[in-house]
């Protein structure tokens, strides 16, 4: 008889999370050194503080614990990715509680796990008195979280390629199915790194050319391509009030808004698998439709205001975007357009861009997905004796990910639903309440009535402000990473 039991390798767990937190607190100098050229020098102290403590921690995790063997399965993975995107948001709000610009854990804690999984939802009112140290932690966090802090841990320490790395970037990142681009888990991080890196420099530099300053560039950059939305002021991207701002971030918007897959094959001249993606397809057309009846809106209701019908078109294309990439950057107030344009933001926060992307939300990919099932099942209505095969970009599609699909989706609005009510329980009204709770899951950052543009998320309770940053760690990861650590059957011996 097989006497097998489920042990978890927890010595070779507790080795990567030491990798982990020696790579926070190298990317805390940036803020240190922030901090100490503006000369916020209680700031640097914050952050000289709080990366020692993590660099000697991961040090101690990393050197001073030897496994047997460094084997790791799937579910040391999945208990992994959980834990670093928690402990990463632990030590990285200290700086905020240490300098006092928020005073309460729950405060600290939401406006961290906001970064790290890019919503961009903030609870700090007034950005702009907040040390430049701090604004461009925020962002930089934005940044790190937008490509995974896992699959940056796998590009930069080779021996997990064969330590458990398969199982590391399945459980991180996100969509139907997950593409290999090379051999190995660790080649196939460091492509889509420089993808990202590579987009993030253009952003940068086209930034520069335009009414923003080098540190307003740089810390728009980073939350651009994380697709993040944290800004360095109180009126966001409103407050440059730029047709050329505006479009450059909405171009930029988009394409990180698209699976990163495709973007290396296409830089490496592989045209024909850009232009033949059935999900990019409706992702286009999905956006131009919104972004043109949301930009004929903006024009009707301008009223006597002497904006151009460009900078309207484009205010109108800038904030559907930014809702369906889950950016959250707003150039406009929205909801003093009316219902229309609010359902619409609604709408395309839940389905927004591609999976493999940076964006958040429910993926376009599964919309498509269940969008052919539904006129396949309609089809087979009227001919019951046909046989018809799903396929998206070629490739037929297994009842498998049809069940994962509808499993996701179900699971997604539940969450939803429960939140809402939780939100509403504490003091939201009931709409604004299943708005946060869709801009919490879906990671947007946008607010509505009670969170937006006269109000905060500062003013949640701190049990929403909790529920808020477990829904947005659980739609980061997409569901199942997080929901399946709380499962009979994962810890069930075998």
């Amino acid at each position: 008889m097989n006497n097998r039991v489920w042990t978890v390798n927890f010595p070779m767990m507790a080795k990567v999370l030491g990798w982990i937190l020696m790579m926070e607190s190298c990317f805390m100098l940036v803020p240190l050194a922030t901090s100490l050229y503006y000369g916020e020098y209680a700031c640097a102290r914050s952050f000289f503080l709080t990366l020692s403590f993590s660099a000697v921690l991961g040090a101690v995790m990393t050197f001073c614990i030897h496994p047997h063997h460094t084997n790791m399965r799937s579910r040391e993975g999945i208990m992994i990715t959980g834990l670093v995107w928690v402990l990463m948001s632990l030590l990285g709000c200290i700086p905020f509680l240490l300098t006092g610009v928020l005073t309460s854990f729950p405060d600290a804690f939401f406006e961290m796990m906001s970064g790290f999984t890019t919503t961009g939802a903030s609870v700090i009112r007034d950005v702009e008195i907040v040390p430049k140290g701090l604004l461009i932690w925020r962002s930089l966090t934005q940044w790190i979280g937008g490509m995974g802090i896992i699959l940056f841990t796998l590009a930069v320490v080779p021996m997990l390629n064969h330590s458990g790395g398969l199982s590391l970037f399945n459980a991180e990142v996100t969509g139907i199915t997950h593409d290999k681009l090379r051999p190995r888990v660790s080649q196939t991080a460091k492509s889509l790194w420089m993808v990202y890196i590579v987009l993030t420099a253009v952003l940068f530099g086209l930034l520069c050319l335009g009414p923003m300053n080098v540190f307003d560039a740089l810390c728009t950059t980073l939350s651009t391509t994380s697709t993040g939305g944290f800004s360095t002021r109180n009126a966001s991207v409103m407050y440059w009030n730029s047709t050329y701002v505006n479009l450059v971030l909405t171009i930029f918007m988009f394409v990180c808004g698209v699976n990163f897959s495709l973007l290396y094959k296409f830089a490496k001249g592989d045209v024909k698998s850009l232009l033949s993606n059935d999900t990019l397809k409706w992702y286009f057309g999905f956006m131009v439709l919104c972004s043109v009846i949301v930009g004929g809106m903006f024009f009707a209701n301008k009223g006597d205001t002497t904006d151009s019908a460009l900078h309207t078109g484009v205010q109108g294309f800038f904030e559907v975007i930014s809702a369906a990439t889950s950016t959250g950057f707003s150039a406009v107030d929205y909801e003093s357009h009316g219902s229309i344009v609010a359902i619409i933001i609604f709408l395309v926060m839940i389905f927004g861009s591609c999976a493999g992307s940076t964006a958040g939300g429910a993926k376009i990919d599964r919309m498509v997905l269940m969008m052919k099932c539904i006129s396949n099942e309609i089809y087979h209505v009227m001919h019951p004796n046909s046989i018809e095969i799903i396929r998206i970009n070629g490739r037929a599609v297994t009842s498998d990910a049809f069940n994962k699909t509808a499993a996701f989706l179900s699971i997604y609005m539940l969450i939803i639903v429960v939140c809402t009510v939780v939100y509403s329980a504490y003091g939201v009204p009931p709409f604004d309440s299943l708005f946060v709770s869709v801009s919490m899951i879906s990671n947007v950052g946008f607010g509505y009535g009670f969170t937006g543009i006269n109000g905060s998320f500062a003013d949640l309770s701190s049990v929403s402000k909790l529920v808020g940053a477990a829904e947005m760690l659980i739609g980061r990861l997409e569901l199942f990473t997080i929901i399946v650590l709380f499962t009979r059957g994962f810890w069930k011996k075998y």
